[in-house]
């Protein structure tokens, strides 16, 4: 029989666990603050049922990083019927915010009332494009509301890693850094492959030294919108000893015109890997993008603090 203060006499007794001390302990779980702004993707191109299913695992990512995250999709091209235009999900966006807030206030809570950006717009782009970059901040002044627009995903290391997965998976890089064992169509040569012009190849080239170093072989950037750009590149790779070229496209790809890519693999006379699509890593950068406007600190789920 229990007493008062516990088991009878020779029962176990289940203490509650302890922290784990130390540098190792789990950090407390990270999520959204209450009434943080929303997260908006900006995607570019003529949408598709295919674009639409790649920036929603994109945003599903960033969810997952991030619990509580109130994130939108808005489309520079759209419709606002199937696709929802970047301007009409920014004006819903301010309007559901002031909702909850009134809403809030009138159930008797005590409740700030809301300041700053409604919503954060994050361009689904590895690099840079001014025109696809003006054309989202000209949507973002027409929809009248408070929003913060932030720079691209790129130049970061885990767009190298998510280059490099892209290039193993087709074939033309070895998988591993370690290079413990080889793959007959690996690639001796890269040509990154980026669309918006010589800004764009330039930050593109920051991304292709990380990634030369991950994969030991030369990388030279190129313009797929430039006339010529891609194959003048493969050419010099091949002048300076590459002999078996890949093409990398430095793109997430709903910016990368239909077509584009096979031409200039073609015209390059080699094979390409896919655009880097929704890679776990665009949806952590797109997510980092969005944290640093707002000063959030985070951690990925499942990591430990050192």
């Amino acid at each position: 029989m229990s007493s008062p203060t516990g088991p009878a006499s020779g029962l176990p007794v289940r203490m509650p666990r302890p922290r784990q001390p130390g540098r190792h302990r789990r950090p407390e779980p990270v999520a959204a603050p209450e009434g943080a702004p929303a997260l908006v993707l900006a995607v570019p191109g003529t949408p598709t049922s295919a674009i639409r299913g790649l920036a929603e695992e994109v945003v599903s990512i960033a969810r997952s990083e991030l619990p509580g995250l109130n994130a939108a999709i808005g489309y520079l091209d759209g419709d606002d019927a199937e696709y929802p235009t970047l301007g009409s999900v920014l004006a819903q966006s301010a309007a559901q915010r002031i909702e909850r807030y009134e809403l809030a206030k009138a159930a008797g809570r005590e409740v700030a009332e809301p300041e700053g950006p409604a919503s954060v717009v994050v361009p689904l782009l590895a690099g840079p494009d001014s025109a696809l970059t003006r054309r989202i901040r000209q949507a973002v002044m027409d929809s009248r509301t408070t929003a913060e627009l932030t720079d691209v995903l790129g130049p970061h290391p885990l767009l190298a890693e998510a280059l490099h997965v892209r290039l193993s998976e087709a074939g033309l890089a070895r998988a591993d850094r370690a290079r413990l064992f080889t793959v007959a169509t690996a690639a001796d040569g890269i040509v990154l492959a980026t669309v918006g012009g010589d800004e764009a190849v330039q930050a593109a080239g920051i991304t292709g030294m990380l990634l030369a170093a991950r994969l030991a072989v030369p990388v030279m950037a190129a313009a797929l919108d430039q006339e010529g750009a891609i194959a003048a590149t493969a050419e010099e790779l091949r002048a300076s000893g590459s002999g078996q070229l890949a093409l990398a496209p430095y793109l997430v790809g709903p910016e990368l015109p239909e077509g584009l890519l096979a031409a200039a693999a073609e015209e390059a006379g080699c094979a390409a890997s896919e655009p880097l699509g929704a890679y776990p890593a665009i949806g952590k950068l797109v997510l980092s993008q969005y944290t640093t406007a707002l000063g959030i600190p985070t951690q990925p789920q499942g990591a430990q603090a050192h």
